[in-house]
């Protein structure tokens, strides 16, 4: 099999690229190990606690054990299906701030500031507001990626905004457009129903032209001659191939499997690759460093009345649930429920938001199992920009094997003061007017938790991965040493290869990753075609003007 571009993964960035090549004209193939998207529970925005938590659908990865978190190991899930990891995460809706993008500019992305991802960002939506307000100049209107808002009937919604507000933060019509800072309502990627994923926004179109080929394979390496990507060895249908790219071969794999495919394909740290007996190609140290993501804790709050979802928290309410989205995609199956949100800076002199906290109105985990207490409600947050970095690394030279993830969570000094802070100031918010006719009592951390110690033996037994992974094939400039791919997104020393989604970002950004990781497909697919950029935005981001001195 050949094609002129063949793309590993049919995730967020994968299916993105897949439609701009195809709605060029250009021929390719997309190799994805994961099967089909279709059925319940992925499709309906209500189910989104059991795709994340089935084999079927996820790689199933763990990270070793953490040193800090009392060596727990924690979930890392990644999609392995159609539509990747957009096909199996909680559809929350982020584009990040602005400065996060500003950032990577300065640490060698040329092109990659905020004025040159706007456009990017513009061009992939196709935004409803749903009523709630918002400048639509800073939004796309005609993009394959349906953006919208729950209908927040809840009143316990619009008291989470409430208390933000009463607390003396700011608030915010639309946290995707100039303002990030501030409670407002919070999106999703849902449209008519149903989950909005990259598939359904992206990948099928692309088929639809017929420029498009889906493999399911399980990719082993890339293969590369005299220096340059030829084309990707996969085992499919239990036989070893070769998939042939006559352009490029661009990798969309995950910010772990990326990392991996490139190891196994001779890239990487000389040294590392050498024990595994992988012949080295090029020696770039920075393959599978610079791992962050997000930590959160789920702050719950008994409820003294009983309106929370807890009510549908019972067979007999979910296969009403169930039908009413099956027959009709109408009710409380077409919603994800984070229908309320909030981005706030720690103290002053933080010049834009570093806590985000999505709100729920039921205190119940992702792996779906509900508080024992009954009506309850939360809020997840945590630090957006932890200092602490880890690694992704072979177990051995066997694609079959899963990598070693160590996140290396909690490690740097400052993130216990900010995950302190975060618990803190979410107990102020919900000690507000607005909570009052609902707040029973705290569920987690618990009212007896009160000092530095008594909170970080909270955050080592309780803190959860927001399952944002990141950075692993770090974007720069060509003449940084830790750098993988140039502004380009081409693999640095590889004629011919790119790697195309979350493991490319600098630094993680200010929310969640998979608005940023689609938005990358978009620019990618630009490069891939030898376009020139679009033209940079004027737009000038909402920056609270008394930052330097005040929180609030």
């Amino acid at each position: 099999m050949k094609a002129e571009f063949v793309i590993v993964g049919a995730g967020s960035a994968g299916c993105a690229m897949a439609y701009r090549l195809a709605m060029a004209g250009r021929k390719v193939i997309v190799i994805e190990h994961g099967g089909t998207d279709a059925g319940p529970f992925i499709q309906m925005p209500a189910a989104l606690s059991y795709p994340m938590n089935m084999r079927r659908y996820d790689w199933g990865y763990m990270s070793e054990p953490e040193p800090h978190l009392d060596n727990r190991r924690l979930a890392c899930p990644r999609g392995k299906v159609i539509g990747g990891s957009s096909s199996i995460n909680g559809m929350v809706y982020v584009r990040g701030h602005a400065h996060d993008y500003d950032h990577w500019e300065e640490s060698g992305a040329r092109g990659w500031s905020y004025a040159d991802v706007l456009p990017y960002f513009k061009r992939m939506e196709h935004w409803h507001d749903g009523g709630h307000g918002g400048d639509a100049s800073w939004r796309g209107g005609d993009g394959p990626l349906h953006v919208s808002r729950g209908p927040r009937h809840n009143p316990l919604f619009q008291a989470f905004v409430d208390a933000g507000r009463q607390a003396g933060y700011q608030v915010t019509d639309d946290y995707n457009g100039q303002k990030q800072e501030g409670f407002g309502p919070m999106e999703q990627t849902v449209w008519a129903g149903r989950r909005w994923s990259a598939a359904n926004a992206y990948l099928r179109p692309a088929q639809k032209t017929g420029n498009v080929t889906l493999v399911q394979a399980l990719a082993q390496r890339v293969v590369i001659e005299e220096g340059r990507a030829t084309g990707v060895e996969v085992i499919r249908k239990g036989r070893r191939e070769v998939i042939h790219a006559e352009r490029e071969v661009v990798l969309a794999a995950s910010s772990i499997n990326s990392p991996k495919l490139l190891m196994l394909s001779g890239i990487g740290p000389a040294a590392h690759l050498a024990e595994h007996g992988i012949e080295v190609v090029v020696d770039r140290p920075g393959v599978g460093a610079n791992l962050q993501d997000h930590l959160e804790m789920y702050i719950q709050m008994a409820s003294s009345q009983p309106i929370t979802l807890y009510r549908h928290w019972n067979l007999l309410s979910k296969a009403v649930i169930g039908a009413q989205w099956m027959f009709f995609k109408k009710g409380m199956g077409t919603s994800n429920q984070f229908e309320s949100a909030g981005f706030i800076r720690s103290k002053a002199g933080i010049i834009y938001p570093d806590i985000q906290f999505h709100f729920l109105p039921i205190a119940v985990r992702y792996d779906g199992q509900a508080a024992a207490e009954g009506h309850g409600f939360q809020a997840h947050t945590g630090p957006m920009r932890s200092r602490s970095r880890g690694s992704v690394s072979l177990r051995s030279a066997d694609p079959a094997d899963a990598p070693v993830i160590r996140f290396n969570y909690m490690s740097h000094p400052q993130d216990w003061e900010e995950f302190r802070t975060c618990i803190r100031l979410t107990r102020e918010i919900f000690a507000q007017d607005a909570f009052k006719p609902f707040v029973k009592h705290e569920i987690q951390p618990g009212e007896a938790h009160q000092t530095d110690a008594e909170l970080d033996a909270v955050i080592r037994e309780h803190a959860e991965s927001a399952y944002h992974p990141c950075g692993t094939c770090r974007m720069g400039a060509e003449d940084d040493p830790n750098a993988v791919v140039d502004p380009q997104a081409r693999v640095i020393g590889v004629e011919g290869l790119r790697v195309a989604d979350s493991s490319i970002f600098p630094r993680i950004t200010n929310g969640n990753l998979n608005a940023p990781s689609i938005m990358v497909g978009e620019k990618v697919s630009d490069h891939l075609l030898g376009l020139d950029p679009l033209a940079r935005a004027n737009d000038e981001p909402w920056v609270h003007p008394d930052w330097e001195t005040s929180q609030r």
